[in-house]
């Protein structure tokens, strides 16, 4: 006789993938700024800001208004909040999240040749 006994173990969620530590974040007013993103986030908060990301981004997240990225390589995702933003990337193909779109914003988020 053959006895199997299975122990009742909650399952827990997969963890959500992140990004290395060592996010960069800019942020404030009309500021322009070349990064390297070095596999991480890059945050970007505020209003008229230009930020050039070089090398590979983990996910890019804008808030505010007016601001334009451009990056290298998106691996994961781009979240824009907020309206008049624009993020052009040339490689990766990450999820685009335009919440800002969703409440009537326009934004641009779009891949485009280096």
């Amino acid at each position: 006789t053959c006895v199997v006994t299975l122990a009742a173990v909650p399952a827990a969620p997969a963890p959500a993938a992140q990004a290395k530590n060592g996010d960069t974040h800019v942020i404030g007013e009309g500021v322009e700024q070349t990064v390297d993103c070095n596999d991480a986030t890059l945050l970007v908060n505020g209003n008229r800001n230009v930020v050039t990301a070089l090398g590979t981004c983990y996910a890019v997240t804008v808030m505010g208004s007016g601001n334009t990225v451009v990056a290298d390589t998106v691996t994961h995702d781009i979240t824009v909040y907020g309206s008049d933003e624009t993020v052009f990337f040339h490689n990766g193909a990450p999820f685009l999240w335009d919440r800002g779109r969703e409440l009537g914003m326009v934004n641009r988020l779009q891949q485009v040749p280096a």
